[in-house]
């Protein structure tokens, strides 16, 4: 499985652990930012938004100071199902009843093991319902 992560200079720190955490069982592939000097965030948001679009990754992580603006951000790609997780619960029901192919992180977090363990082993449900929900948002057009 591939998968993407990208960082603005907040989140440099905790990107590189998760690479360090994911590396061995995944194909990580770092989008950036590698530098703590200020960036704009949604640079990498699409970077990440754009490599789901193209198929190029499986899944994506985002890091920012809040999580909030890399998700934001990375919502604005077609196809991007980014959410913003804080916990385990969160990271269960982004993939299991919103398919979320992106979750977008606050550097502050400390459980980002268990949140990522969750996020890339949970399956999306079977349920109808939630397949007709995904369905809805992935064909708005606006």
């Amino acid at each position: 499985m591939k998968i993407g992560i990208a960082s603005d200079h907040r989140g440099v720190f905790l990107k590189e652990k998760i690479k360090n955490y994911l590396s061995d069982n995944y194909n990580i592939i770092d989008y950036g930012t590698n530098s703590i000097e200020s960036v704009d965030y949604p640079i990498y948001a699409y970077k990440i938004g754009e490599a789901i679009k193209d198929k190029q990754i499986d899944l994506g992580i985002l890091i920012c100071g809040t999580g909030i603006g890399m998700s934001i951000a990375c919502n604005k790609v077609k196809g991007v199902r980014c959410a913003k997780v804080n916990n385990n619960e969160e990271a269960f029901f982004a993939k299991s009843h919103n398919n979320a192919n992106v979750i977008a992180l606050s550097e502050k977090i400390t459980n980002y093991r268990e949140i990522l363990d969750t996020f890339l082993t949970t399956d999306f449900s079977s349920e109808e319902k939630h397949h007709r929900r995904v369905e809805m948002i992935d064909n708005y057009d606006n």
